[in-house]
């Protein structure tokens, strides 16, 4: 997980958290706001757990919103450890920061939000596209979403392989 910036058209600050599986490309969340403090980061990662089930690690820097107390406890308590990169070592989070690079130059770039809630509807949009229809050459030019269709299926077809 990772954040990205921009502005409303008002010049209003936005800060957009992506939450992402390296393992399958998935984007799980994009999340608009104009701040966001640890509980609103444990909020959007409650939802996720539910949803998807608690990961083994949660790879992220070392912002004060990632390495909150309370956030650290509350992965403690889904059996999730953080794994902090490096200061300044934007490429040992290499799959966000690629993500970051697409998601600015194919859509912050040339999008204007009135709003933060129109920029969370426009996110997301942008978040379902990229998930179901853009194919991804590391994952054999299928799209996140069949990658992981398939990937589950492979673990229903050879269960304790």
């Amino acid at each position: 997980m990772d954040f990205v910036f921009d502005a409303l058209q008002s010049g209003t600050k936005l800060k957009i958290l992506t939450v992402g599986d390296d393992f399958t490309r998935e984007c799980l969340a994009i999340e608009v706001g104009t701040s966001f403090v640890a509980a609103k980061v444990m909020g959007v990662l409650d939802r996720l757990v539910q949803q998807q089930g608690a990961p083994e690690f949660l790879k992220s820097d070392n912002g004060s919103e990632f390495i909150a107390h309370t956030l650290q406890a509350w992965l403690a308590g889904r059996g999730a450890r953080s794994h902090f990169i490096a200061p300044g070592s934007p490429w040992q989070n290499g799959f966000r920061e690629s993500f970051h690079s697409r998601f600015r130059d194919e859509f912050l770039y040339g999008t204007l939000f009135a709003s933060v809630a129109e920029a969370q509807v426009l996110c997301e949009g942008f978040r379902n596209d990229y998930n179901q229809e853009r194919p991804h050459q590391g994952l054999g030019y299928l799209t996140p979403q069949e990658y992981k269709q398939q990937w589950l299926q492979k673990q229903s077809d050879n269960p304790g392989v």
